[in-house]
């Protein structure tokens, strides 16, 4: 810019953000009250339980679904706001109970207009039909244990506009469980006595470093955990799961011994505002003025 005759150093205007990150529900309250602006955000729901094992560890269940990943960063269509807004961070799914019972859903999370759905809880272990199969979600929980090949839960995907996450992997017809699907891809079905590892989730850099969220949990029997916080599956009969890392949605690993399942990851909720503007040097009174107006002045 000009500086029409004032000595001193040419400022140009920079950006600068103010980042919120909440790990539990809360207020979100904009930087600057009085006039409404644009802010980033990523939020993600809290992921799925797992499946539950069987007395004895001969068979376990399938991994939970990653929590339903949403976000603006980078590129996407900014929120416009003012003033305050409850946040809500969804908690990880609790792991199904003794022998039968399919992982729960983890919590919703929501921001403003944008709410990600928790994810789907595993399916069980030998349990009823539909018992066995994955729970639909954010992204969908793996399949357990069953004598017949049973489904992996649906994920929140096109033709559900937009996508927040993919679908469980198959399970069924051997000791393993399916794993749970994840924001960047699916949960896989079982290979033979092998659990399915869990879909990978996304990275993002909204807080200025790479994370990567919302990985889907493994199927019990050697399921890897899906990248972004999903917990490994149980690796032997008899062995645990491992639960979802916190304030990832990421999905439980599936369980092979005696008892419940592990628990979801809960989610996460960022914000991203505009800063105010650091100023030194020399500024002309036009520029003062319009930036003092739109509350970007710091002196």
């Amino acid at each position: 810019m000009s500086n029409g005759g004032i000595i001193g150093p040419v400022n140009d205007p920079t950006t600068t953000t103010l980042v919120t990150s909440f790990t539990a529900s809360g207020t979100y309250n904009y930087p600057n009250q009085a006039t409404p602006g644009e802010v980033d955000y990523l939020v993600v729901a809290g992921g799925g339980g797992s499946g539950s094992g069987y007395p004895g560890g001969v068979a376990g269940g399938g991994g939970g679904g990653a929590g339903g990943y949403r976000t603006s960063f980078p590129g996407g269509t900014k929120l416009t706001v003012s003033g305050s807004y409850p946040i809500i961070v969804g908690g990880g799914g609790a792991g199904g109970v003794y022998i039968n019972s399919i992982g729960s859903n983890g919590i919703d999370s929501s921001f403003s207009t944008i709410t990600s759905a928790g994810g789907g809880g595993g399916g069980a272990c030998s349990g009823p039909p539909v018992q066995s199969n994955g729970a639909p979600g954010g992204s969908g929980g793996g399949a357990g244990t069953s004598g017949t090949p049973k489904t992996g839960g649906t994920g929140n995907t096109p033709p559900v506009s937009p996508s927040q996450g993919n679908s469980g992997g198959a399970g069924g017809g051997s000791n393993a469980g399916g794993g749970g699907g994840g924001a960047g891809g699916v949960g896989s079905a079982i290979s033979g006595c092998t659990g399915g590892a869990g879909g990978a989730g996304s990275a993002n850099s909204i807080t200025g470093s790479p994370v990567t969220y919302a990985g889907g949990g493994g199927g019990s029997l050697g399921g890897a955990a899906g990248p972004g916080g999903g917990g490994a599956g149980a690796p032997t009969f008899g062995t645990c799961g491992v639960a979802g890392t916190p304030n990832t949605g990421g999905g439980a690993g599936g369980q092979s011994a005696q008892g419940p399942g592990k628990q979801g990851g809960p989610g996460i909720v960022i914000v991203s505002a505009p800063g105010t503007k650091v100023v030194s040097g020399v500024w002309s009174l036009s520029e003062q003025y319009n930036f003092k107006k739109a509350g970007n002045w710091t002196s």
